[in-house]
């Protein structure tokens, strides 16, 4: 009971910090926990900012910067903004956790934390070109015709070269509601080719990161409305 009541205490902490940032519920329970866990509870001054954790506060585990993440296990890892992670050009590391769903509640069952060097980040975006996003990107924000042809053209252009020849996944994000943004992923499978080659992607009998095994569920089941 008592790590179930940690991970609520933990959810309702960081579901004030974040108002900006468009991550579910789990995701920010995990991503509190390796920051609390790991990084002296660090908090980002910005959700904007480049890095969850700078390198100056990754103290014993490489000196630098982290992105942590979460996924469905067997599902894209989601990276974020596609033009500012085409601009990074320094070594840094993600934190990937995933989880399945069990009954009424999302467990955490694998963790992976793979070091990324420029070089090899470099490869997985392939032929793309920071022009090229640049061109994409635009014709997403552009509001001038309808939706609906804004979402053909940016998914043609997707759907062509040099896209389809990355490793990394542009995915536009378009909707009646306002929303206009490139993001990227990389497939599962990707992850475990090219990121952490070495890591086995079958979930552990006990997922763990740097030797501290997960304590728990991140998201437990609501509780039932009662009919009045």
């Amino acid at each position: 009971m008592r790590p179930l009541l940690t991970m609520l205490a933990a959810l309702a902490a960081v579901l004030t910090l974040a108002p900006a940032q468009e991550v579910q519920a789990h995701g920010l329970v995990f991503e509190k926990w390796v920051r609390d866990t790991f990084f002296a509870g660090y908090r980002p001054v910005s959700y904007t900012q480049r890095w969850d954790i700078p390198a100056t506060e990754n103290k014993d585990h490489g000196a630098i910067p982290v992105n942590p993440r979460v996924a469905r296990l067997g599902t894209a890892v989601d990276l974020g903004d596609a033009l500012r992670q085409y601009e990074i050009d320094e070594p840094f590391m993600l934190i990937i956790g995933f989880w399945q769903q069990d009954g009424g509640v999302k467990r955490m069952v694998n963790i992976i934390a793979p070091e990324i060097s420029p070089e090899l980040w470099r490869k997985l975006w392939g032929p793309v070109t920071y022009a090229d996003l640049l061109k994409l990107d635009a014709i997403i924000k552009d509001t001038g015709p309808a939706i609906e042809e804004t979402r053909r053209r940016a998914l043609q252009m997707k759907n062509a070269p040099p896209f389809t020849e990355a490793i990394i996944q542009v995915n536009p994000k378009i909707d009646d509601q306002g929303q206009r943004r490139l993001q990227c992923s990389i497939r599962f499978r990707d992850v475990f080719q090219y990121l952490a080659p070495g890591a086995d992607p079958k979930p552990p009998e006990h997922p763990t990161l740097f030797g501290v095994e997960y304590p728990g569920p991140i998201a437990p089941k609501p509780p039932e409305l009662k009919k009045p």
